[in-house]
């Protein structure tokens, strides 16, 4: 009898958040499945305070986040938003820790609920803030421009709740495009996508694909075994590759022989291309 293949293991240190691809977000209360998170192929992995955590357990998993990164494990962890007291008894746990990587500032609605954060945090702890009403939408801009904003993120589910809108493309496609709007304008990276909950292969793949066509790079998950379809669904494929390798070749990486207004363009995204693939160690 063949053996199991062995499970893909995360690096010792998180990958590049500018550009990660799959971000897991594991309930911090419980100590096996913060350790079994460590096995997946998120490219991120985020201890999560907010939403996956009962009322009745938010200490314990507040302790729990605290001491994993004691022990010297670099993670994200999503914190309660600014209107709630978890949000002030989630920095108080965090406040000094050097491995800690960054935050998911939950249901973030203005620019001035981030610098709140970093003003406790530090201004080397990079936040993804997350949108997820109408207010927060109607923010985005503020938001995205505040300094220790890497990148937005989109609570799907709660914007939902919020709103009213349906779940579907056409329903969330204004939120989702304004979200990537503002992120290019104040030049910060794309957007993560809301989750797709659980379901077949192919509705995750085609949840993944809203997002991308949309213009985000990143996608929410909460199951382990989504993370490495999402990497490979907004990783370059093979056939990018070389086609993006073939346009460097004829037009130079400095783009030498240029001939007419559509080559450069066409450059760029073929160097942004090469850099993924590099940087993804395609």
């Amino acid at each position: 009898m063949t053996s199991a293949p062995a499970a893909p293991t995360r690096p010792t240190h998180p990958s590049n958040p500018s550009v990660a691809r799959s971000w897991l977000l594991v309930p911090a209360a419980t100590s096996a499945a913060v350790a079994a998170a460590d096995t997946s192929a998120a490219d991120i992995v985020v201890l999560d305070l907010e939403d996956g955590v009962r009322e009745s357990d938010k200490d314990t998993a507040r302790a729990i986040a605290r001491a994993r990164l004691q022990d010297g494990h670099r993670d994200w962890v999503r914190i309660n938003d600014t209107t709630t007291p978890h949000w002030e008894r989630d920095l108080e746990a965090l406040t000094g820790l050097d491995t800690l990587a960054g935050v998911m500032l939950a249901k973030t609605e203005s620019a001035e609920q981030v610098a709140a954060t970093t003003a406790r945090l530090g201004e080397r702890i990079p936040i993804v803030a997350m949108i997820e009403s109408a207010a927060g939408l109607e923010d985005a801009r503020a938001i995205a421009h505040s300094p220790a904003t890497l990148r937005l993120a989109f609570g799907s589910g709660d914007f939902r709740r919020d709103t009213g809108a349906g779940d579907d493309p056409v329903a969330l496609a204004y939120a989702r495009s304004r979200m990537v709007v503002v992120s290019r304008a104040a030049r910060i990276d794309a957007p993560i996508d809301g989750p797709t909950h659980p379901g077949p292969d192919g509705d995750l793949r085609s949840g993944i694909a809203v997002g991308a066509t949309a213009g985000m790079t990143g996608k929410l998950c909460l199951r382990a075994a989504h993370t490495d379809i999402i990497n490979t669904a907004l990783a370059p494929s093979p056939t990018d590759i070389t086609l993006a390798e073939e346009v460097i070749s004829r037009l130079g990486e400095d783009g030498a022989h240029i001939e007419d207004g559509s080559d450069r363009p066409n450059l760029e995204r073929a160097l942004r291309t090469r850099y993924l693939a590099r940087t993804f160690g395609i």
